[in-house]
């Protein structure tokens, strides 16, 4: 086994990057925190008196620097001649512009990616909003998270067939928007090494939806075809890719293969006779997926032999076993069982009533 890693800070590669940043809640600040952390010099422009709303949302002052620690935070009233003089001479010297406002707001205070190309053409301007500015007519609508969830179809991906719409319970869209929107600015950095223009980015919320959704959209868009919703079972279709309940708690197993689910029923010592009758003998060698002929008693089946079992040591021993399974953990549980194990290193933002921690970017490096 090699020598641990001595994990590092984020590189700066983005030293030297002047972002102006004009955006507020969640999607616009987690893209250029995002940017931020590797080494940009982020303005973060503000109205004075009030600001961004996250600063006096429900979760706290923390909520806020999660999302914005390491940016200068600047007041101008954009309503005044010199407040928008102000912020176009910033807009002069600035490397990327960031408009998370509703579509047209920049523009009419002499904002818009064609004014601020006019004095500095080397622009990289990045528009993100819900609806991106190919279609007219729903360009000016405002979004939310769980209603753009609803609007792509996420809402009917969640949940069982037949029951209501269920969201994805955190604001999945807005952070991806975010991640989309700092990645598509870096590439346009590049970009522009290579060629010295500057460019105009267009985020949308719906689209970086579809980007989550992806194996799903290219098989929608392929076919024509709905996708069937599966509530908490694996998308492998297997029967044994499903979440049960157990003596203390929930287990979610990943027994894709007929390998997986032959070593499951011995961890739980049911005989092969029991339930391969209920396989389809088709799938019974070779690395497909399992598939069974009556679903639904074999369900039955492997949630009885479940039912009385400890969630947590059928945890370790499915896993020694080689089946992927975990058992349901809150988010709370899971950070914490994470930053103690050294799997998660978390990132202190702050500092007083505003500190926040922060599981950091998603991914590190090392020497």
């Amino acid at each position: 086994m090699s020598a641990p890693r001595t994990w590092k800070s984020p590189p700066q590669a983005l030293r030297g990057v002047r972002v102006l940043d004009f955006s507020h809640v969640i999607a616009g600040p987690f893209a250029t925190f995002q940017l931020a952390q590797m080494g940009a010099e982020v303005t973060k422009v503000e109205r004075p008196g009030g600001g961004d709303v996250m600063r006096r949302g429900g979760a706290g002052a923390h909520a806020f620097t999660a999302l914005n620690a390491g940016k200068h935070m600047q007041a101008i009233d954009l309503a005044t001649a010199e407040g928008r003089a102000q912020a176009l001479d910033l807009a002069r010297h600035a490397d990327v512009m960031v408009d998370n406002y509703r579509p047209g707001v920049l523009e009419r205070h002499g904002l818009g990616y064609e004014q601020v190309k006019a004095v500095n053409p080397r622009i990289v301007y990045c528009a993100i909003s819900g609806y991106g500015l190919s279609d007219p007519e729903l360009t000016p609508r405002g979004a939310y998270d769980h209603v753009m969830q609803a609007l792509t179809g996420m809402t009917l991906l969640g949940g069982q067939e037949g029951a209501p719409p269920t969201k994805v319970g955190f604001p999945v869209i807005d952070a991806a928007t975010g991640l989309v929107g700092a990645m598509a600015i870096m590439a346009a950095l590049r970009e522009r090494d290579l060629t010295g223009e500057g460019s105009f980015l267009d985020v949308s919320m719906w689209a970086s939806a579809l980007q989550l959704m992806y194996p799903f959209a290219c098989d929608v868009l392929s076919t024509g075809q709905e996708i069937p919703r599966v509530g908490n079972k694996g998308f492998s279709g297997s029967p044994a890719a499903d979440t049960f309940a157990c003596r203390d708690g929930w287990l979610a197993i990943g027994a894709n293969t007929p390998q997986h689910i032959a070593a499951l029923m011995r961890v739980l010592g049911v005989e092969p006779a029991r339930y391969t009758p209920l396989l389809d003998p088709g799938t019974g060698s070779g690395p497909s997926f399992a598939r069974a002929l009556d679903p639904g008693a074999f369900r039955e089946l492997l949630a009885a032999q479940l039912a009385d079992q400890p969630a947590a040591e059928l945890e370790q021993g499915l896993n020694a076993a080689g089946v992927p399974a975990a058992r349901v953990r809150s988010l709370r549980e899971f950070a914490q069982q994470a930053a103690e194990t050294g799997l998660l290193q978390p990132l202190a933002l702050g500092e007083g009533d505003a500190r926040a921690i922060s599981p950091g970017l998603g991914w590190r490096v090392a020497s």
